[in-house]
């Protein structure tokens, strides 16, 4: 029981790793608020972490809308009274060259993946100081630390959310307020799915271990940081990529 009592904030949970933090954060003791703009996807999360005995809120959210997230917060101050983790988990991607890309493009990756962690960040830290400590998980990828072609709003975004988790630990550390960052490398998720057949010659050879990421590899050091086990890390940033950045 890891996270008893805790009260954790995750977005992005319908899904690969999302729904498998929301999973182990429940099975671990905390009171789990899972948003997601996939409402069925997210129903059926919610039922099964209730099946197993788990504390659980699902709420539909568009993460890149600020109303939105004033919504979450209240609602999860309703139900639970207070927020002691934040995990900006939700994401999304788009692969476009630079002559290919159009500013819509770019503009709707930056709102989710950036902008979404802000705002999060924003109204959950506020209710973090009330309680006097919390931990801000943000996920950002192996693509906010090195150069991936084809997918620049992606890894523009990831850089970013890496600099602003940084910024924020800095900011906010008088406060007991933690902020770390998680860069997962290639995890098979729904969201990889559809370029995994093609692309998995280059995931090998880059990945130094022999097998690509599960889920869970990502959920259980997002777990640690949430957890007092890691207490004095704040600004750090956890890489969780098979060894790809190790070359």
């Amino acid at each position: 029981m890891r996270l008893q009592d805790k009260v954790a904030i995750i977005t992005g949970a319908a899904n690969g790793m999302g729904a498998k933090e929301a999973e182990l954060f429940a099975a671990e003791g905390a009171k789990v608020v899972a948003t997601d703009v996939n409402t069925e996807q997210l129903e059926k999360l919610v039922s099964r972490v209730k099946a197993t005995g788990g504390d659980i809120l699902g709420i539909t959210h568009d993460v890149s809308s600020e109303d939105q997230w004033k919504s979450v917060i209240a609602e999860t101050l309703d139900t639970y009274g207070k927020v002691d983790v934040l995990v900006n988990n939700a994401g999304i991607s788009i692969n476009k060259s630079f002559a290919e890309l159009t500013m819509g493009q770019w503009n709707s990756v930056m709102d989710v993946n950036l902008n979404g962690c802000l705002l999060g960040m924003k109204y959950a830290i506020p209710e973090m100081k009330k309680t006097g400590a919390g931990s801000v998980i943000n996920i950002s990828s192996i693509g906010g630390i090195v150069g991936m072609a084809g997918s620049s709003p992606y890894t523009a975004a990831k850089g970013a959310l890496r600099s602003l988790s940084k910024s924020a630990a800095v900011e906010y550390g008088k406060d007991n307020i933690r902020v770390n960052s998680v860069h997962p490398g290639i995890i098979v998720t729904p969201m990889t799915a559809e370029s995994m057949e093609q692309a998995m010659p280059y995931y090998q050879m880059h990945t130094q271990l022999p097998n690509l990421g599960d889920p869970e590899d990502v959920a259980y050091g997002v777990l640690f940081l949430a957890s007092d086990e890691s207490k004095f890390m704040t600004g750090s940033e956890l890489v969780i990529d098979g060894g790809w950045t190790a070359l």
